[in-house]
This record gives C-alpha cells, sequence and structure tokens, in this order.
C-alpha cells in the first residue's frame, strides 16, 4: 500500500493554489473570450431584474403590468445583448477597463431605456395600458450600469493589486513635478505600465493652488518648503519631473536639491500628442548629464542647410567616428543624393552602414574604407563621386596620445587635412567644412597644434584661390567647439565606466574646468556653418558657463544613486601632458564677429600667406616621417608661435 499517496496529493493542491503560484497562473492567462465576457453580462442583467422586481413586488407596486413575462425578460435580455454588440461594451479588456468603458455602458443602457420606453408607449395605445412600469425599468437599467460597471471595476482592482508585478516587486515611490496634462498623461502611462517600475504618490503643485484637491485619485502636493522636504513627508524616493513650464534654472534647482539627499530624478519629454501609453513610459528616464548643462539648448534653422545639401553628393571623412557619424544621421534628415561616408575603421563603418540601411532614406550610401593620409585613394573617391559638399571629421584627438607620437598627430591631422584641402580645389568643391576643435587655440600640446595648423592651411589655401580669381573656387569654413559630452574617450563616457565598476573616478585637477555641449549640438554646428559659410571663416560656439569636471563627477555619482567621496570615491591624479586648467574659444590677439545666429561668433585670426605656409606645411610632414619628436614640435612652434607646451617633456623647447 502506497502511504505517500495522501501527502503527494496535498502537496500537489499546496504547489497549485499558493499564493504565489496562483498569481503566476493567473498572469499566465490569456485575456478571456468575448463570449464569456457577455455571459456574465447576461448574469448581471438577469440578477438586476430579479432585484428590481423583488424591491417592487415588496411594495405592492408591480414592475410588470403585462401578463407576457417571460416575452418581456426574453425581450430586455436580447435588446441589451444588441446595443451591447452596438457600442461593442465586450470588446474591452475587463483588466484594463477606463472611463470610456463606461461611457460605452451608460450609453447602451440608455438607449434600451428610450427603446423600451417607445415600446411601451405604443403598448400603451393599443391596449390602453402600459406592459411594465417605466420608473421600475429606469431603476433596473440603473442596477444594470451599476452592476456591469462595478464587476469590472472589481476585476481591474483585483489585478492591479494581486496579480500583476507590482505585487512581486519593490516599486520606487515617486511623485511627478506638475500637475497639467502632461503630468496627467504621464501619470496614467506608468500606471498601466508592465512591469510595473514607479508607485506614483502624489503630484506637486508649484503655484500652491490646488490644496486638498485629488487628481487621478492621488494627492496633490502644496510645496511649501523644498522639494526634497516634501517628498521626505510622504516617504518617496524619486521625483518625476513633468511640468514643462519649468524654466533651465528652476529645473537645475531641483535637480541640485534631490541629489543633495540622494532622491532619485526622472525626466520625461512633453507630451505633444496623444501617444500611447507604452511609448509615453518608455520616455521616463533617469535625467542625464545631458540634461545639467547650465545653457539652454541651441535649436539652428535648417532651411539654408536643406538648400546646400538636398539632392546633392556629400562626403564625409571620420565617419565612423562620434561626431562623423552624428553628422550622416542628420545629413540624411536633409535628402543627398549621394552620401560617401570614409574612414578607416572597419567595424565602425561596418555598424554604421548597418544603422543607416535599417533608416530606410532615399539616399544611395557608400561606405569607403580609406585614411585621409593616402591622398590616392582620396583621389579615386573624388574622381568616381565629384562630391558638392566635404564634411571632414577625421583626426587624431587624445591629446597624451598624440604627445607621445606627434608624428601621427602630422600626418593624420595635417597631411590628411592637406590631402583632402588640396583635392577639393582641383575637382571644384562647392565647399569644405573642418571640424576643429578649442584646444587650437593658444595650443598648449601636439593635437591642438596641429589642428591649428590644419586650420591655418585651409584658410591660405582659400585666400590664394579668392587672390587669383580662381573660377568656382572651394569655399573653406571651420568649427571650433569645445568638448562634446559623450563623445569616445571623452569624460563622460570614462566616468560613467569608474562608476560603474565601482571607483574611485579619476580627475586630472580638482580646479580643471570644460565647456561642453551635446553630440547632435555639435553637428548641428557643423551643419549650419557649412550653410551660413561664405569662405575663410572660422566659426566659435557661444558655449555658456565653463564646467568644472569635479562638479560634473559628483553629479553623475549622485545620478548613479551613490554619494561621491564615500561609496564612490574621487581620486585626483593630477595633470596630463599638455593638458590645460582651462580651455579657451579665441587667440590673444583675435576678435569675433557677430552672425546672424546670436550664439554663432566669426573669429579674426591672423592669415598666413599660402606659399610660406606651404612650404612650412611640407617641410613638417617630411621632418615627421623620420619620427624625431623633438623635431617634428620644434617645427610646430616655428608655424604657431602662440604654441606653447605644458607639463610635457616639449617644454625644453620653448626656452
Amino acid at each position: 500500500m502506497n502511504t505517500d499517496k495522501p501527502n503527494n496529493i496535498t502537496s500537489l493542491l499546496y504547489n497549485t493554489f499558493s499564493p504565489r503560484n496562483l498569481r503566476a497562473n493567473i498572469n499566465n492567462l490569456s485575456y478571456l473570450p468575448r463570449w464569456i465576457i457577455v455571459g456574465i453580462d447576461v448574469m448581471v442583467l438577469v440578477f438586476s431584474f430579479c432585484l428590481t422586481y423583488l424591491l417592487f413586488e415588496g411594495t405592492a407596486i408591480g414592475y410588470l403590468i403585462t401578463s407576457h413575462n417571460f416575452y418581456f425578460v426574453a425581450g430586455l435580455i436580447i435588446v441589451n445583448i444588441f446595443f451591447f454588440w452596438l457600442f461593442r461594451t465586450y470588446s474591452g479588456i475587463i483588466r484594463h477597463s477606463s472611463y470610456i468603458d463606461a461611457i460605452k455602458l451608460l450609453f447602451s443602457q440608455m438607449s434600451v431605456l428610450v427603446f423600451f420606453l417607445f415600446i411601451n408607449l405604443v403598448f400603451e395605445l393599443y391596449t390602453g395600458h402600459k406592459a411594465f412600469l417605466n420608473t421600475a425599468l429606469f431603476i433596473n437599467l440603473v442596477l444594470s450600469f451599476c452592476g456591469l460597471f462595478l464587476y469590472r471595476v472589481v476585476v481591474k482592482q483585483t489585478f492591479e493589486m494581486y496579480f500583476s508585478e507590482k505585487a512581486t516587486t519593490k516599486l520606487v515611490r515617486t511623485v511627478i513635478y506638475g500637475t497639467d496634462a502632461n503630468a496627467i498623461s504621464v501619470a496614467n502611462a506608468l500606471k498601466f505600465e508592465t512591469p510595473s517600475r514607479f508607485k506614483i504618490v502624489g503630484f506637486v503643485d508649484k503655484n500652491n493652488q490646488n490644496a486638498s484637491k485629488r487628481m487621478l485619485d492621488l494627492p496633490i502636493l502644496i510645496l511649501r518648503k523644498k522639494l526634497p522636504a516634501l517628498m521626505r513627508s510622504v516617504a518617496a524616493e524619486g521625483v518625476i519631473i513633468a511640468d514643462k513650464s519649468l524654466t533651465k534654472d528652476e529645473q537645475l534647482i531641483i535637480v541640485d536639491q534631490c541629489l543633495e539627499f540622494n532622491y532619485r530624478v526622472y525626466t520625461v519629454p512633453l507630451i505633444s500628442d496623444w501617444e500611447n501609453q507604452k511609448e509615453i513610459s518608455q520616455k521616463v528616464k533617469n535625467i542625464q548629464i545631458e540634461d545639467l548643462l547650465e545653457r539652454k539648448p541651441i535649436v539652428l534653422d535648417s532651411r539654408s542647410i536643406s538648400k546646400q545639401l538636398k539632392d546633392k553628393t556629400i562626403l564625409i571623412t571620420g565617419a565612423a567616428g562620434s561626431i562623423g557619424s552624428e553628422i550622416v544621421r542628420q545629413v540624411l534628415n536633409f535628402n543627398p543624393k549621394n552620401l560617401i561616408v570614409l574612414d578607416h575603421a572597419e567595424t565602425p563603418l561596418h555598424n554604421l552602414c548597418l544603422e543607416t540601411q535599417a533608416m530606410n532614406v532615399g539616399t544611395n550610401i557608400v561606405a569607403v574604407i580609406a585614411d585621409v593620409r593616402s591622398k590616392k585613394a582620396l583621389e579615386k573617391v573624388f574622381k568616381n563621386y565629384n562630391p558638392h559638399v566635404v564634411f571632414h571629421a577625421a583626426a587624431y584627438k587624445h591629446v597624451p596620445l598624440m604627445e607621445e607620437n606627434p608624428s601621427q598627430a602630422i600626418q593624420t591631422n595635417i597631411k590628411g587635412t592637406k590631402n583632402l584641402a588640396d583635392l577639393a580645389c582641383k575637382y571644384h568643391v562647392k565647399k569644405f567644412v573642418m571640424v576643429s576643435t578649442d584646444k587650437a587655440v593658444n595650443p598648449s600640446n601636439v593635437m591642438g597644434a596641429s589642428k591649428r595648423i590644419a586650420e591655418k592651411y585651409v584658410q591660405s589655401l582659400f585666400l590664394k584661390n579668392q587672390r587669383e580669381n580662381v573660377e568656382g573656387g572651394t569655399k573653406f569654413i571651420t568649427t571650433r567647439f569645445g568638448n562634446v559630452l559623450g563623445s569616445n574617450g571623452s569624460v563622460v563616457p570614462l566616468f560613467t565606466k569608474q562608476i560603474a565598476d565601482g571607483g574611485p573616478v579619476t580627475i586630472t585637477h580638482q580646479d580643471i574646468i570644460r565647456y561642453f555641449m551635446t553630440i547632435p549640438e555639435a553637428c548641428q554646428l557643423v551643419l549650419e556653418a557649412g550653410a551660413m559659410g561664405n569662405g575663410g571663416e572660422i566659426y566659435i560656439f557661444d558655449m555658456g558657463k565653463p564646467v568644472r569636471i569635479i562638479d560634473l563627477a559628483r553629479k553623475m555619482i549622485k545620478l548613479a544613486g551613490f554619494i561621491p567621496d564615500k561609496e564612490i570615491k574621487i581620486k585626483i591624479v593630477g595633470l596630463r601632458p599638455g593638458e590645460k586648467l582651462y580651455e579657451e574659444l579665441l587667440n590673444d590677439t583675435s576678435k569675433t564677429l557677430p552672425t546672424y545666429h546670436n550664439k554663432i561668433m566669426i573669429a579674426q585670426e591672423i592669415q598666413d600667406e599660402y606659399e610660406t605656409l606651404h612650404n612650412d606645411v611640407d617641410e613638417l610632414i617630411g621632418i615627421a616621417d623620420f619620427y624625431e619628436n623633438d623635431d617634428i614640435v620644434a617645427k610646430m612652434k616655428k608655424i604657431v608661435p602662440e604654441f606653447k607646451s605644458m607639463n610635457s617633456a616639449f617644454e625644453v623647447l620653448d626656452k
């Protein structure tokens, strides 16, 4: 005899009906078929009729006056089902019921009432008496509506409370900053998000105009003190900034206050149209360091850019890099005829091609693996495709590496630029836009000096063409900006990795400051300069306030949910070779001219004669072939007299 059988049955029953397994089983249920929903609705109708009938019988007032009771009840149910079908009350998923479902039920029951009132009137005209009591019918349909909607609400609340992910996942208690339509849209979207991330505990009203009121059955919290104090009073762990009337300064104050007390901060874009709730909830994200730039984002006019790029052939060098690839994405928005993407890095270029193919644009995209140092390879590209506009983003940019390898900086940053510029003139390119850097201003390192020499060369080449009245001469334009957030090798990805690894976050100097801009803004500047420029200009960008790198590191640590100097250490490692404490946008002897855009200016630099500079550049390239670092840097300092090495072995050459 098997004595284990009862125990096995008990274990099976427990495993089947335990709270956790029951929740999992309910969650795994697919949505109920429509005929079951209709069946439940009919049961509610029968119950409502019986309740109304008993209620009026108890008061000695008959609900039904006619003797055809069966036909009336059957007709009542059939007519209800017809209007259920007409208003599609059964098509909604019960666990996701909303006020729309209530409106559908209300209209269906009102239609049934109007229909039977008409039938009762006709019956009275033909027989001289009514078939039923109108008051009783009205109460019957009110009870039916309440029953139909009530059971939907019960099912919905049951799923939300017991069978959703919220029951098993710890949610972030969050307040929504804002009380406008945008805030309500965000709250609704997050309420139905699966899996859930947030438990919304209230809305924050900065205007203090809605005390004691509620929205979506949540309190409206009045901001009498600082936001962290209010959040502490409701045990909130984070805030979603959904109020788009806030200025940039107001947003920064909120973020700084919350980060000081280690509260999480989330942001969401403006909900400009009624997108579906899943899309809205996916846009709620941790606030990014880009959101904390202490300046307003720049939005540039695209009409002149479109005129320059539409239906043209565009060549982009360094196309697989962080700047080059964003230029590619933005250029594609203007529908060029052909887009030549050139880079010597195989895998990043392949990835860029896959990305652009997925965009399904009408532009013919050609990927070319070539090195800008090879003039023969470049000439084949110019000969085959004859580009109208060249965006030159290919460059070596890492200061410490170029300080150790000056010959490579010469070969790529100077010789590569010279090759492209000479070919642009030969093949009558209309515009040549060069991407430069603020490190070219009063350079203190080899990388910055190499970019300055490249700037000088393209400017002198343009002046030569003007002097010689070259017909259809290429317009050479330079853009100069500071550090780009998120670009390859920039400080933000480095800090992100160091924080993910548990620290320490390394800072070269506690007083070091930098100007920052986002990758899209940097590339907008490049495109705008190409459209704006008439040749020979160096465009500089009003980049707002400089940022202390140590403050940037602390904010990033807090945004990641850690405490600076406790959970994540900050380590000062000293200035790298060639590194300045601060960057400049203008040389000491330079002036600026305004443009039609108040954030874009033209730097007036002293321009060299082409013949002299051309000979010096050729000589420098020749010296670089011998890889003698001191000789290379000494020659660079002759070409760029303001080049003074800092924290570098080449400082002896300045004495």
